[in-house]
C-alpha cells in the first residue's frame, strides 16, 4: 500500500481531493480511499500500486500544493539528516559573512554555482573562503545574530521527529560557528560542519581539512542507520543544493527543498510550496501532535 499525501500552501478543498483521486485512477494506480491529516491544509490519499506514476499525475495538478508518495508503511521515519543553509535556516552563511567583507556578489555568485552542481564542492569552498582573509572574527557572531534567522517549520519537523523517537543530525558543508549555535536552537541532537580557521582574531582564508562535504553527508546517513538499527527505509535527508543530492538518494525519503533544479530533478520529493511543517504532514502527524 502507498500514500500520497497532498499538502497545501494555501487550501485544500474537497474537490482538488476527488480530482487528485481521479488522476490516480486514470494512472492505474487503483486508489483506495483518503483520509485529512488536518482539514483543508494536509491529506492522505491511498493507492494500492505505480507510485511513480502517482507522483506524476499528481504533481503540480493543484495549484500551491506538494506531493509526497510513498509506501504507507515506512512513512514516519527515525532518522533526519538535514543541511543547514536555505534549508534548516533561510540564509547561505558565507554569502552573508561576505557581505561584512565587502564581498557579497563575488562570493554569492560562486556559492550559486557550487549549489546548481557546476563548480566542484571543495575547491568553490576554499576559493570563497581565501577571499575572506583577514576578515574580523568578530563578524561571526555579528552575522549570527543579525541575518541568520531559522526557516519556518524547521523547530516544529525536528523536535517533533526527536521526541517521537528519532536521531536527527544537522550536516553542514558550511562552518561549526553557525552550525552548532543553529542545532541548539532548533533542536537536533547534534551537527557536523567545517571549522574556520582564526588566527589572532582574524579568518586566515582557511578551511581545516577534511572538508565536510557530499561525502561527509551521505556517510553520516549510512553510519548513523548501522549504529542505531535503522534500515533505510525509515530514514529522511532534506536539502536544497548538488551537495545534499548523495545522501538525498540513498534515504528511504529524500526531500529537494525549495531546491536547485540538478536537486529537485533527482529527489523522490519535493516541498516547493510550504515550509518545513510539510514533512512532518508528510508522516502522517498531525499539527496537534507538533512539539513547538
Amino acid at each position: 500500500m502507498f500514500i500520497a499525501t497532498l499538502i497545501a500552501a494555501d487550501r485544500l478543498a474537497e474537490g482538488d481531493i476527488s480530482d487528485a483521486t481521479d488522476r490516480l485512477a486514470q494512472a492505474g494506480c487503483g486508489p483506495s480511499g483518503t483520509e485529512w491529516i488536518e482539514a483543508g491544509v494536509a491529506c492522505d490519499l491511498r493507492f494500492a500500486s505505480a507510485p511513480e506514476a502517482a507522483r506524476l499525475a499528481l504533481e503540480g495538478a493543484i495549484a500551491r500544493t506538494d506531493v509526497v508518495v510513498q509506501p504507507a508503511a515506512t512513512r514516519e521515519k527515525r532518522l533526519l539528516i538535514a543541511d543547514m543553509d536555505s534549508t534548516m535556516i533561510t540564509v547561505e552563511c558565507i554569502d552573508e559573512l561576505a557581505d561584512f567583507a565587502g564581498l557579497k556578489p563575488q562570493i554569492a555568485a560562486i556559492t550559486e554555482r557550487a549549489m546548481r552542481g557546476e563548480l566542484d564542492f571543495g575547491g568553490a569552498l576554499d576559493a570563497r573562503v581565501a577571499l575572506l582573509k583577514g576578515l574580523d572574527a568578530g563578524a561571526i557572531d555579528r552575522c549570527l545574530a543579525e541575518r541568520v534567522r531559522i526557516m519556518p517549520g524547521a523547530r516544529e519537523l525536528v523536535r517533533t521527529m526527536r521526541a517521537r523517537g528519532a536521531a536527527t543530525i544537522l550536516v553542514s558543508g558550511g562552518f561549526t560557528r553557525f552550525a552548532e549555535p543553529v542545532a541548539a536552537e532548533i533542536g537536533f541532537d547534534r551537527a557536523i560542519a567545517n571549522v574556520l580557521e582564526i588566527a589572532d582574531g582574524a579568518l586566515t582564508g582557511q578551511v581545516r581539512k577534511p572538508t565536510v562535504d557530499s561525502d561527509t553527508k551521505e556517510s553520516t546517513l549510512l553510519d548513523a542507520l548501522v549504529e542505531r538499527g535503522i534500515a533505510a527505509e525509515q530514514s529522511l535527508a532534506v536539502g536544497d543544493g548538488a551537495n545534499d543530492l548523495a545522501m538525498i538518494r540513498h534515504a528511504g525519503l529524500g526531500v529537494a527543498y525549495h531546491a536547485k533544479p540538478i536537486v529537485a530533478a533527482a529527489a523522490a520529493a519535493r516541498i516547493d510550496h510550504g515550509d518545513l511543517s510539510a514533512l512532518l504532514y508528510a508522516q502522517g502527524i498531525a499539527r496537534h501532535d507538533w512539539m513547538r
